[in-house]
Parts: C-alpha cells; structure tokens; sequence
C-alpha cells in the first residue's frame, strides 16, 4: 500500500517545476485560420437577408404589386399615349416611397429578432458588418432602378405595339440622374432611422412621421416657412425631377436637407450602434 505525500506550501517539493511531459504546450500545432471573413461575402450575406425573410419577401412583393397597377392604370388611360419619363416615373415614385422600409429591415432584423449575437460573433469587428449593411441597400436600390427601367420600357413599348401610340423615347440624363438620387436618398435615410432606433416599428413609424410632420408644421406655420424650403425633403427632392433646372439655392437646399435627414442619422446610427449592447 503506497501513501502520497503532499508537500506544504512553500517547501521545494511544492516548488520543482511539472514533468515535461506534463506540461501544457506554449501554442497549438499545426496551421490556423489567420484571414478575416470576406467583406464580399458579408455584403451577399447581407443582401441575401433582405430577401430571405417573410418582411422583407412581402415587402418587395407589395412594391411590384404597387407598380403594377401604376402601370396599368397609366395603360388604360389616355390610350396609353403617356411619355417614356412618365411610366419611368410611375415606377420610381412606388419603390421612393416603400424602398426605405427595406433599409430599415436590413439593420432592425438582427435587433428584433435577436440574432445579433450570432452576427457579430461570426464577425466581431461591428464596422465591417455595419458597412455592408448600408452597401446593400444602396446596391438594392441600384437594382430597384435598373428594373424600373425595364419595367418601363415593357410597358411604353406594349403601348406602342397595342395601343398605336408613336411613342416618346427621349429621356434627358439629368432626369435619369434625379430619379436615381431620389430613389438611393431615401434609401439612405431609411438605413440612418434603423441604425439610430434598432427597432422596426419604431423606425419605421419615425421614418415616415417625422419627415411628414415637419412638412405639415412649415406649411402651416407662416414664419417657419423659410426654414422648410432648406430643411424639408419632400420640397427639396421634388427638384430632381427637374434636375436640369435646379439652380445652386436648389443644390444647396437639397444638401442641407440631406445632411439633416440622411447624413446625421447615418452618422449618429452608426456610432450608436458600435455601442450598443448585443444582447
């Protein structure tokens, strides 16, 4: 029968170093992962999210049902004798307006529905995954733009075919280049509200409350006037439909509001949401 013997604390038994044998390693062998996930692969992450969800699935789907019947109205009225830039217009004005929401839903989802934690631990490193984010829906809204071009000529050209319209192709750049801002504006702005609120309902209801009351406030308010026609963007992006005539107190009004509406939500989101609890 053997008996262990324990050293006291202090002793040079207690004090002799472990057996080689026993001792754990200075660092793993073999290879290990050193490289970053792909940001390529973040920003189809990303954009797979927009679409790969019921919100955002239904949402997409009520903006093509939207445009739809703007077309089809459009088709059956007035012979279906309208311009080119009109249809293009019929279809840019739905996804103006509903777009945003898809914005929104591209940050809101993970702080809604909790799987932040699971994001953020695949990619720690918040910027990279904040900057896809806000990359994919600009590049949605590049593609929502493309198809209303499509769309448009389908249904200018069916008016043609069918209806016995000459047809009006001309299309001015700068009308082209107004839509586009319109449409990627207020996407912008609809990714700045989810960032600053990460809740859907709540950005969502700010997004369109907010904007609409101002505009209410200065039309009503005579001496608050003055301040709406710099800091109200339904007057100020109204201009882009005639962007060719847009003088530099245009510009100039288009960009304060922007950097009220857009700019400072971006900012002000994205630094809240670095520190935000991940939860």
């Amino acid at each position: 029968m053997s008996t262990t013997v324990i050293a006291p604390v202090g002793s040079p038994a207690a004090e002799s170093p472990l057996p080689a044998t026993a001792r754990v390693p200075a660092r793993i062998r073999g290879e290990r992962p050193t490289a970053a996930i792909p940001f390529s692969r973040l920003l189809m992450v990303e954009l797979r999210k927009m679409v790969d969800t019921r919100a955002g699935r239904w949402l997409l789907i009520g903006i093509g049902a939207v445009i739809a019947i703007a077309l089809t109205i459009m088709f059956f009225t007035e012979s279906g004798h309208h311009p080119f830039a009109g249809y293009l217009q019929a279809t840019t004005m739905p996804m103006a307006v509903i777009l945003p929401v898809v914005g929104i839903l591209a940050v809101t989802s993970e702080w809604s529905q909790r799987t932040g934690l699971v994001t953020y631990t695949l990619e720690p490193r918040r910027s990279r995954v904040t900057w896809a984010k806000f990359l994919g829906a600009i590049i949605a809204g590049v593609a929502a733009i493309g198809l209303s071009l499509a769309l448009a000529t389908v249904v200018h050209q069916a008016a043609i075919s069918l209806r016995g319209y000459s047809g009006e192709w001309s299309l001015d750049n700068n009308t082209l280049l107004g839509a586009s801002l319109y449409v990627l504006l207020g996407v912008a702005q609809g990714v700045g509200f989810g960032m600053l609120l990460r809740n859907t309902p709540a950005a969502i209801v700010l997004y369109f409350v907010l904007p609409t009351a101002w505009a209410i406030v200065g039309d009503l308010v005579s001496w608050l006037d003055g301040a709406a026609s710099w800091l109200d963007m339904n007057r100020t992006m109204n201009a882009l439909f005639v962007v060719e005539s847009m003088t530099g107190e245009q510009w100039a009004q288009l960009g304060t509001s922007v950097a009220v509406w857009v700019a400072l939500p971006v900012a002000l989101g994205i630094w809240m949401l670095h520190r935000a609890e991940v939860k």
